[in-house]
């Protein structure tokens, strides 16, 4: 029996496991609230209420979800593939009844013991019921969905702004979905990292919006830990009332914590693992371009919306030394260049991350496929919304097209990979490949890709309401500084005539492409995936009129972490002092942070009363995300036509199978 053949088989004895869970559920609920009636402590009673409650909701679920399991098929692509965002939010309700009949189950087990600790369970119980409770609000909001959309459409008949769905949201609490039920709807393997992740985000909050001196934040940020470690009801307060309050500034910082100093200091093992031959930052210049293509020579527009012309940053890996590589002659090789060549764009949202973030799994890829990595550091919003990202991309790509010898590649086959919005942005590169006539890579590989880049009222899309890495208020900040409306002020147009017209200050306005923490941890990032005399490190390289007899003579230069420059050939073996590093607080780096960021965007850096972020009721946010976003087949690839879209290479989708 094939997969597909098993498939419908494993659904229906899922189905009954799950009524099974719901009835066990309901007879346990109603047992416990038998035992507890009479118990006329506080805390015996909150029990008997919550246990009602449960069982409220449970009877109130099965009738919601049996209005949305009578139409639940419509929208699967076809038989053998039943999925959409109808059933993953069912299934979602199926890990939260799950996880409460776990917890209920303990009840029952130990409710007659005298170990039974009645105040920490009480807690437990009810976060299960505000979670139920929750989620059939979620259910009543997707039988609205149901009745916008048509029959065997996601997405509604007509049009629907943003606020039109958060309004409605607000009456669902969230705050369940981030304290005691964290992660409670993905596999258990996972739960530890989401619930550190979760820990992290409030402990940073305090000090990216503490004010005081460095001893006032260190003393804040050790009560703040113990707080968040023994209080999760706290710790969801804060994410709920930061996602919702905080700018786009906290969002990018936070993220880019994958990149400071202290983060590059913690995966020595892997490191060793992943160990390359060459890693190091190519930067290419904004000079006109012209690819040959069957005898026609085809112009490649330079980037310059919003912030002008700039340098294009992008990171060679690679796990050995080819023939042509650039900065390369000096060092004997017998491998000749690589057919292949892998074009990677990192995700992140649009405002944050970079190839640096992302080193860890390239170099690995590197080393798996044996073919050299290209991944393109674009510039972020909201300092650069679109279409700035995809037109970087775009010349990106066409620049390695016309000189893969000095990737160490012939260019024979170029895949591109990506994963959410580097996914998204690739897909709009080759729409726009196929528009100028350049041949778009050989494949795709794109991870988690957003296809509509709009908050078009969806499933899948309510999803984040209880999604513990991108909240929802996150999410929407995002689409905005990268979508919306509003537009960023345009900086300096002129051109670049070479690498030495590059000043300190374009260095600092270079570090852009990849995060606000480069200038406060360069030193480490240049020696924390060092490779010994193998690698540059992360190599500044002008790339501009590179010939393969003059390589060294036009690698030119290397950041320092002060970000000044120096020869390539000075090398600093400073690996044994990088350690030290571990030894800085995280309040000071947040700190530097915020100067850096406040640096860059004036009037950015926000400061918001600690009563707001402790509040017991979230903040709406209405007000602040009316804004709309342009229909544009290159920023939603859904919008396209049959005709662009038969004109993208094959394709291979990395999603989740029910978030399991």
């Amino acid at each position: 029996m094939t997969d597909a053949e098993s498939f419908p088989q494993r659904k229906s004895e899922e189905s009954e496991d799950d009524n099974t869970n719901s009835s066990t559920l309901n007879d346990l609920c109603k047992s416990n609230s038998d035992y507890f009636v009479n118990d006329n402590t506080e805390n015996g009673q909150r029990l008997y209420t919550s246990f009602l409650t449960i069982a409220d909701n449970l009877n109130s679920l099965a009738i919601t979800r049996k209005k949305i399991e009578s139409v639940v098929h419509n929208f699967d692509y076809d038989e053998n593939t039943p999925a959409n965002g109808y059933r993953s939010f069912l299934k979602v309700v199926d890990y939260a009844i799950a996880h409460s009949l776990q917890v209920i189950k303990k009840v029952s087990l130990k409710r007659d013991g005298v170990l039974f600790r009645k105040a920490v369970i009480t807690k437990d119980v009810e976060a299960c019921a505000h979670l139920l409770a929750s989620l059939n609000n979620c259910l009543i909001l997707l039988t609205t969905l149901l009745e916008w959309s048509s029959e065997t459409e996601l997405f509604p008949k007509e049009k629907r702004s943003p606020e039109e769905i958060i309004l409605k949201t607000e009456t669902i609490n969230r705050y369940c979905f981030y304290g005691r039920c964290l992660g409670f709807q993905f596999c258990e393997s996972i739960k530890p990292t989401l619930q550190m992740v979760a820990f992290a985000m409030a402990v940073f909050s305090e000090a990216y919006f503490s004010s005081g001196s460095y001893f006032t934040k260190a003393t804040n940020s050790v009560i703040s830990t113990a707080t968040y470690l023994t209080d999760p009801e706290q710790r969801a307060k804060t994410i709920v009332n930061v996602s919702q309050t905080a700018n786009i500034d906290f969002c990018k910082s936070f993220w880019f914590l994958s990149e400071s100093e202290l983060m590059h200091n913690l995966p020595s093992v892997i490191r060793a693992h992943a160990y390359v031959a060459v890693t190091k930052i190519l930067l290419i210049p904004p000079k006109p371009l012209t690819l040959t293509i069957n005898g026609q020579d085809i112009d490649i527009p330079i980037p310059e919306s919003h912030i002008g012309k700039k340098t294009i940053q992008v990171r060679l890996i690679s796990s050995n030394v080819r023939e042509g590589m650039v900065g390369e002659a000096s060092k004997k090789t017998n491998l000749p260049p690589s057919k292949g060549l892998l074009f990677h764009c990192h995700g992140g949202g649009f405002v944050a991350q970079s190839s640096k973030s992302h080193e860890i799994y390239l170099r690995l890829w590197a080393r798996d496929l044996n073919v050299p990595i290209l991944s393109v550091d674009y510039s972020l919003a909201p300092q650069a919304p679109y279409p700035r990202a995809i037109e970087e991309i775009t010349y990106a790509y066409c620049w390695a097209l016309k000189n893969c010898h000095l990737l160490g590649s012939t260019g024979e086959t170029i895949i591109a990979a990506g994963d959410s919005a580097g996914a998204n942005l690739l897909l709009g590169t080759c729409l726009k490949c196929a528009t100028m006539n350049v041949p778009p890579p050989k494949g795709l590989f794109l991870a988690y890709v957003p296809t509509l880049i709009n908050f078009v009222p969806s499933p899948a899309r309510l999803l984040c309401l209880m999604d513990p890495l991108l909240p929802f208020g996150f999410m929407m900040r995002c689409l905005k500084a990268y979508a919306g409306t509003e537009k960023s002020s345009s900086s300096n147009d002129s051109d670049m005539s070479s690498f030495e017209e590059i000043t300190h200050s374009d260095l600092a306005d270079l570090q852009a492409h990849k995060s606000p923490t480069s200038e406060i941890s360069d030193t480490l990032s240049n020696e924390s995936f060092e490779s010994q005399s193998l690698e540059g490190g992360n190599e500044f390289q002008n790339v501009e009129g590179l010939e393969d007899n003059n390589i060294d003579e036009n690698v030119l230069y290397e950041a320092e972490s002060n970000g000044s420059r120096s020869k390539i050939n000075q090398y600093q073996d400073s690996i044994s002092n990088s350690y030290s590093f571990i030894q800085r607080s995280l309040t000071g780096f947040v700190s530097n942070l915020k100067e850096h960021v406040g640096s860059w965007i004036p009037g950015t850096v926000q400061n918001i009363p600690e009563d707001v972020i402790h509040a017991d009721k979230e903040k709406s946010i209405v007000d602040e995300l009316k804004f709309e976003v342009p229909e544009d087949p290159f920023l939603s690839p859904y919008l396209a036509s049959d005709e662009m879209l038969i004109t993208l290479p094959p394709l291979k989708l990395l999603v989740c199978n029910h978030l399991d």
